[in-house]
């Protein structure tokens, strides 16, 4: 992940209009697969030299960074001096442009759970960055109404960069764009065991309980609170966007808006009216591992054949899809994890 450095080479602040387009640009080319190193600049200080803000850090976090970090003697000392559990640790300014810098370097490092303590800590200290500046960390977002309508939407959602291609017609109340991933994931035949994220008019939603911690300098906007209403064409003309599942595999998936039907009496929605092809079992890869892997699945003789066979279970059949079953698994929904204890 590309990380923000307070620091820039020739160390001169920046207004937060450049600050802005400078990190815009990092998070593109982030999201676009590139490596786009460290996003360096310094803004200007709110707050007086001696001044501080209070830190919260987990004991883990704090032994993490005496680990894998090198603060300044006295950042250091502070930080040692923490009593056991979850303390406040009081940093300056200048502190945490310092911690920033060196929590996004290890991280690139460390392994886990080492390297999500520090992102983790890395993401508190953006949003002190946030609060001092946030013209350029987080600008006004537009106001979302999260009152329902009785309106039915149909999409049609084609896995990307996949041929022949894996689709599915979905038919759905107004509901949350979270909600509306859930009929989606199961639709399609995924388990909603990864992170996922849409993007709508160059503008990020994801589930801010599942990705504050790493994405929250992304400025997404929250999708269990955005309405299908409130993001569709009122005319009911055709809209496309992007809606991504497990961000290492890189599942992505043409979502394309078809209209607002007339509601059957009789049918209970959602459902799903049609589709092709099995959805790709899960962890295969992506794209071309999916494609290996049928490539192998066809051939016994290849000796990894007998292996993915077991893993993958004898009754998977890649050409394989029923609608009807689609729309049973569409009713039924995902488990509620969120109340589900770990």
């Amino acid at each position: 992940m590309a990380n923000v450095t307070m620091t820039s080479d020739d160390d001169k602040p920046l207004t937060p209009a450049q600050a802005r387009q400078k990190l815009q640009k990092g998070v593109e080319d982030y999201l676009a697969g590139k490596e786009s190193g460290p996003i360096v600049f310094r803004l200007k200080r709110t707050k007086k030299a001696s001044e501080t803000y209070q830190l919260k850090l987990t004991q883990q976090q704090r032994e993490t960074l005496l680990e894998f970090t090198q603060l300044s003697r006295n950042l250091n000392k502070k930080v040692k001096q923490a009593e056991a559990g979850t303390q406040v640790v009081p940093v300056t300014w200048n502190e945490l442009h310092k911690l920033n810098d060196e929590t996004g370097r290890a991280a690139v490092y460390a392994r886990s759970p080492h390297r999500q303590r520090l992102m983790a800590v890395m993401v508190k200290v953006v949003k002190f960055f946030e609060e001092e500046h946030a013209e350029v960390f987080r600008p006004e977002a537009p106001k979302r109404r999260t009152a329902k309508t009785d309106l039915l939407y149909q999409f049609k959602i084609t896995l990307l960069e996949i041929k022949p291609p894996i689709w599915r017609r979905i038919q759905v109340w107004d509901c949350t764009l979270d909600k509306l991933h859930e009929h989606i994931q199961t639709a399609m035949g995924w388990t909603n065991s990864h992170l996922h994220h849409f993007k709508i008019g160059g503008q990020l939603h994801g589930d801010p309980q599942l990705i504050d911690e790493n994405f929250d300098m992304m400025n997404y906007a929250d999708s269990t609170t955005t309405m299908l209403s409130d993001i569709l064409p009122k005319s009911g003309k055709q809209m496309r966007f992007l809606y991504e599942y497990d961000f290492g595999d890189g599942w992505k998936h043409e979502v394309l808006f078809e209209g607002c039907p007339t509601p059957k009496p009789a049918t209970r929605y959602p459902v799903c009216l049609e589709g092709e092809r099995s959805c790709p079992p899960e962890d295969v890869v992506g794209v071309g591992g999916y494609a290996d892997f049928l490539e192998i699945l066809a051939d016994p003789k290849d000796e990894e054949h007998k292996r993915l066979r077991t893993w993958v279970g004898r009754k998977f059949d890649a050409e394989k899809f029923d609608a009807k079953q689609a729309t049973k698994a569409m009713k039924k929904g995902l488990s509620d994890w969120r109340n589900e204890e770990f």
